[in-house]
């Protein structure tokens, strides 16, 4: 019985997560966004944050925030973009997957880990903007390859640095919040 009782913890913990996480997601790319000079295409404060989100609850969680934060934010301004909001929630999968030999929630995240972080969430940002997000565009959207690649480029290029930066950051000081396993000594 203990078991199920840990799994409605789990899934009522995460359905918080996606929707606190969800509405954060919305409000960073709503009111964080610094504009790149390329046609709808910005430096995003969501996806260090979504880095976050996904390391600490997984990568389920991670893809409902990004995907759900994402089409909340498509459809309060411009109307949904699906190619892009499907990514997302993509890159949020991505990060969960990249941070699952992390141990951020027991407190640990040291050089080594801020290594492989960023060498992880790197590629699912280059994956993801790069070559998802236009690909995405071409087949649903029938958009040219030389403006979607172009734009996917930069957003892969601005999401890399901006996680790199910022998520690393937020891992670092989400850890120090965090009791270190084997840290409390008797007295």
């Amino acid at each position: 019985m203990q078991n199920s009782n840990n799994n409605s913890k789990f899934s009522l913990t995460s359905i918080v997560a996606i929707g606190i996480g969800a509405a954060v997601f919305f409000i960073l790319g709503r009111f964080l966004s610094i504009p790149t000079g390329i046609p709808n295409t910005n430096i995003e404060t969501t996806y260090p944050f979504l880095a976050l989100i996904s390391a600490i609850y997984g990568p389920i969680v991670g893809f409902f925030v990004g995907f759900i934060g994402h089409t909340i934010k498509d459809f309060l301004t411009f109307g949904p973009w699906w190619s892009w909001i499907i990514c997302s929630g993509l890159a949020g999968l991505g990060f969960g997957l990249v941070s699952r030999k992390l141990k951020i929630n027991q407190g640990q995240f040291n050089k080594t880990d801020i290594i492989k972080f960023n060498i992880g969430q790197a590629i699912v940002n280059l994956v993801t903007w790069a070559l998802a997000a236009p690909v995405l565009d071409i087949l649903v959207y029938s958009e040219p390859a030389n403006k979607v690649f172009t734009q996917g480029i930069v957003s892969g290029l601005a999401n890399l640095i901006a996680t790199g930066v910022l998520g690393s950051i937020l891992l670092a000081a989400y850890a120090k919040t965090r009791v270190s396993s084997g840290s409390l000594d008797k007295e």
